[in-house]
């Protein structure tokens, strides 16, 4: 896949990236590069690879799931401005 000056500078402004002119060049030679190189990772046949989570088959250790702090909503919510079955009622801010 190959990828023009000129698709680097519309990106550039797209994503709000300023990129100055005399950099466009490199820029885009690095870029072609970077999708040279996902060109050859599609090339690659993967039929009989097993996808992986992990490379080095970790496993997350996981905490217990327990309450570690006090129920302190009524206490919050005793400042609040205004206040309904539990939830904080603010001013409609979309029409």
């Amino acid at each position: 896949m190959s990828i023009e000056q000129n698709e680097i500078a519309k990106i550039a402004e797209l994503a709000r990236i300023r990129i100055a002119g005399e950099e466009i060049g490199q820029v885009t030679e690095r870029i072609a590069e970077i999708l040279h190189m996902v060109d050859q990772l599609q090339a690659v046949n993967t039929e009989n690879v097993e996808p992986m989570a992990n490379p080095l088959d970790a496993t997350q250790q996981l905490r217990p799931d327990v309450i570690t702090q006090e129920n302190r909503r009524d206490a919050f919510q005793a400042i609040a401005p205004a206040v309904e079955n539990g939830l904080y009622l603010v001013p409609k801010v979309i029409e």
